[in-house]
């Protein structure tokens, strides 16, 4: 069946009107004719802003209403951050497209005065700093390096952060790199977070596009803009979360990114159009049956405790096609490790 016209499910914030909008525009390319509408959904993560993040309702909180319009046929896809997506999807909805990863690290921020960093870089900050995040896993891996410093909750949008900082309500703030670099705000980033200061959370970086199972027209109109490396590697992360019974602001990270061997070439690193001003990447050989031959799934994870005093890490490699296989075996390593104890423990705080 011949499809003229879409709807695309979003929150509204900037940063998702600006994925929405690139959705937009990649498949109005892809399928010319094809009119593609936004609706605007405001979610309960966007509703509820005077409680800490962890606690206002679980999983799914920035997915639930536009999930509700797929389901009512209000809208026929619905375009995601990745790391605000459930493991588990409603009955008759799928995530059939993951979008090429942005950069997935996390970015330190310090006021600008007189056109300079009043705060150079994380190591910098002094004894007892106010730091701004709403993740717990950011203040978890924070904690476990500077048990000095007073983690404090910061909710709302970029602007509204940035803000908050500009008044001198935090000494510095900790936003994801990629929504960032999506709003043309790079100039604010003091310094790109090494993966071993601050892991990821799952899916940082890369936009996914979920919709009605049974909607094979749709299926096909969005599918091409599926980027299999970036797929493959969220799917791992995913599989990771899942085994550990995790929500998305519970303290857990990971990262996979697939290197071709011989070459060092990582194809997940930093590089993607939806990242500015980054160098093209050299293509992955690519396998029979979708495979990527010479190739090596690489992922690390981790799994920590709110005030950062204990904190388990894992790390795995193996062969791309077994991406969510390596994804169990890392969580159930790090589970055997002590992780358990400390997942139960953050569940029996409430969170």
């Amino acid at each position: 069946m011949k499809i003229n016209r879409i709807s695309i499910g979003t929150r509204g914030s900037k940063l998702a009107l600006w994925q929405a909008e690139w959705v937009k525009a990649e498949l109005e390319r892809a399928s010319p004719g094809v009119e593609v509408r936004l609706r605007r959904i405001k979610t309960t993560g966007d509703k509820v802003l005077d409680v800490p993040l962890a606690r206002v309702g679980g999983k799914g909180v920035f997915v639930k209403e536009i999930e509700e319009a797929l389901l009512g046929y209000e809208a026929d896809i619905a375009v995601h951050s990745m790391k605000d997506v459930p493991t588990e999807f409603p009955g008759g909805l799928h995530l059939t497209v993951i979008c090429k990863r942005a950069d997935p690290r996390d970015a330190f921020i310090s006021k600008i005065r007189n056109s300079k960093f009043e705060i150079q870089n994380f190591k910098a900050l002094p004894s007892g700093a106010k730091v701004g995040t709403s993740s717990l896993r950011r203040s978890c891996q924070l904690l476990n390096i500077r048990p000095d410093l007073k983690i404090e909750q910061l909710r709302g949008n970029i602007d509204t952060r940035l803000r908050k900082l500009d008044e001198g309500q935090f000494d510095a703030i900790i936003l994801a790199a990629a929504g960032i670099k999506r709003l043309g705000l790079q100039n604010r980033i003091t310094e790109l977070l090494s993966f071993e200061i601050s892991l990821p959370a799952i899916g940082q970086g890369a936009v996914g596009i979920e919709c009605r199972i049974d909607d094979e027209s749709i299926n096909n109109l969005i599918k091409p803009l599926n980027h299999p490396e970036t797929s493959i590697c969220v799917k791992a992360e995913r599989a990771f979360l899942k085994r550990l019974e995790g929500g998305c602001q519970v303290p857990i990270a990971a990262y996979a990114r697939i290197v071709s061997q011989g070459s060092g070439v990582r194809s997940q690193e930093l590089n993607s159009p939806l990242t500015h001003n980054n160098p093209p990447t050299p293509p992955l050989e690519k396998g029979g049956k979708g495979g990527f031959n010479h190739s090596l799934l690489i992922m690390d994870g981790l799994v920590g405790s709110i005030e950062g005093d204990r904190i388990i890490k894992g790390h795995v490699e193996g062969s791309p096609e077994l991406a969510e296989s390596h994804g169990i075996t890392l969580a159930e390593d790090i589970l055997s490790r002590g992780a358990k104890e400390i997942l139960d423990e953050v569940y029996n705080r409430g969170i």
